[in-house]
């Protein structure tokens, strides 16, 4: 592929938890200020990769295991036990070809995107992946959590003097609205490249990428992701060489008239580079959503049925 990609990726929560803390709380800095990490973000897109049939290695999968005295448990898989279910492996110890290794992980659609820390005995490595996914700041200053109570059907069986059912607690946020910046440098795999273990970057990895982080979030429907969406996305593709900022720091959003509203705060930077841009990609939703001070230039799709929209 020989271009880099810019671009923010807009998630919506109401009335869900896109991204808990150890407490249950949507994830917050010191501040107070309400963000949900890039894993957040990654984990629904290796969920998807999966369901449609490709190779995922870092995502959580389970074995039964016999332990003395215990019987029968059910444990994850450890990272070396996951790439030989994966890749059909053996005994990884046994593998003395690092390059083999090194081109089964690329053969993964996560690590060919997002990179890895393949830390085990005999083959140690760092990838640095081509796509970059920063921490998604909630841009809605209204947004607050709201704490739920739930009542089990079930009471205590750890207590002789249990009589009632117990009651859980399910945390929410009642809006938020979650902004993440994104790079794609197909030149962080040139060295990998020569050494024989992949061809780089592809085209058919960005479309891979860019179709999974347009709908993951829609389609992962958990309990407590059910109200998370996809809302918006910008993807800006230009010349190998044109660096630009990180975007999601420009965006500001508002509600106007029932409607959200997004300015997208980049449109003299766009206008001072655009000879060196080659396309711009806008995907939101019509029905609930509004973007200020467009684009010149850019091309915007209904971010569902990826039908092209006048503004």
């Amino acid at each position: 592929m020989n271009k880099r990609v810019y671009g923010v990726l807009g998630i919506k929560s109401i009335m869900a938890n896109w991204n808990a803390d150890f407490t249950g709380y949507p994830k917050s800095t010191s501040s107070g200020d309400i963000f949900g990490s890039d894993k957040a973000f990654k984990f629904p897109m290796k969920k998807m990769w999966q369901q449609q049939g490709e190779k995922v290695v870092y995502i959580k999968t389970l074995k039964t295991e016999e332990v003395k005295k215990e019987g029968i448990k059910v444990v994850p898989r450890s990272l070396k036990e996951r790439y030989e279910q994966l890749f059909e492996v053996k005994n990884l110890k046994d593998e003395k070809d690092a390059r083999k290794v090194l081109t089964n992980l690329f053969s993964a659609i996560d690590i060919k995107n997002f990179g890895a820390t393949f830390a085990e005995e005999g083959t140690n490595f760092s990838i640095i992946g081509a796509v970059q996914i920063g921490q998604g700041f909630n841009k809605y200053e209204a947004s607050r959590a709201e704490e739920q109570q739930i009542l089990s059907p079930f009471r205590d069986g750890t207590k002789d003097d249990a009589d009632q059912s117990t009651l859980g607690t399910k945390i929410v946020s009642d809006e938020a609205h979650y902004f993440y910046p994104f790079v794609i440098n197909p030149k962080a795999y040139d060295e990998y490249v020569s050494m024989g273990v992949t061809e780089g970057y592809t085209e058919e990895d960005y479309d891979k990428f860019k179709q999974a982080a347009l709908t993951a979030a829609t389609a992962f429907n958990t309990n407590s992701k059910l109200g998370c969406e996809n809302e918006f996305a910008l993807f800006i593709e230009t010349e190998e060489d044109l660096y630009l900022p990180e975007l999601a720091q420009y965006i500001t959003f508002s509600k106007k008239e029932g409607k959200d509203c997004i300015n997208l705060g980049i449109q003299t930077l766009i206008e001072s580079l655009k000879s060196r841009i080659k396309t711009i990609e806008i995907y939101y939703n019509p029905l609930k959503m509004v973007i200020e001070s467009p684009i010149q230039g850019a091309a915007y799709y209904n971010i569902f049925t990826k039908e092209e929209v006048s503004l």
